[in-house]
């Protein structure tokens, strides 16, 4: 029996064509839920580290301040490198937290605006929902900048009935996510 080594194998190529837009993968996250079934998804979040911040209120008492804040009163992070997936960041993407070496809340990002401080160099200020939404606890190590986060590998959001209840200190939010309890 002759095989045809040139010929793709039906299987693979069944797999390939359920997946839309292949094209374009680079502007999709091509992810398994948790049945193990391949998903799409049309957006991407970040993660960042909050820097000399010592738990969620404290993000949230600091953005409240006038500095970080557009003229429209929203807050916002600026940074010297501009997302090149700002499109998929736009469409539906939040930014999550790392306080104190654990991912504690996020924020959902509303758009991208340049920024100039007076020196020339275009800068990209990240402007979020005002609203800080609490996530369950992740360890993350420390990292320059921000980075790219996929859905599925983004801590799930704090059941509504848990939102109200008092935030563990950061040490022990450390511990238990260290241990895989959550």
């Amino acid at each position: 029996m002759e095989v045809d080594v040139l010929r793709p194998d039906p299987v693979f190529v069944y797999e390939l064509s359920t997946i839309p837009a292949l094209e374009s993968r680079s502007k999709r996250n091509i992810v398994q839920d948790h049945r193990g079934e391949r998903i799409v998804s049309e957006f991407i979040n970040l993660i960042k580290l909050s820097v000399g911040t010592e738990s969620v209120e404290g993000l949230q008492a600091w953005q409240a301040g006038p500095r970080p804040k557009t003229e429209d009163g929203l807050p916002r992070h600026v940074t010297r490198m501009w997302p090149k997936r700002s499109a998929d960041i736009l469409n539906g993407g939040s930014i999550y937290w790392v306080i104190k070496g654990v991912v504690q809340a996020r924020q959902k990002i509303l758009r991208l605006d340049e920024y100039d401080a007076g020196d020339g160099i275009r800068r990209c200020a990240l402007v979020f929902d005002p609203t800080l939404i609490r996530t369950e606890t992740a360890l993350k190590r420390p990292f320059q900048g921000w980075r790219y986060l996929h859905p599925m590998e983004a801590p799930a959001d704090l059941r509504q009935a848990r939102t109200s209840d008092t935030a563990l200190p950061p040490e022990l939010a450390a511990a238990l996510a260290d241990i895989g309890v959550r």
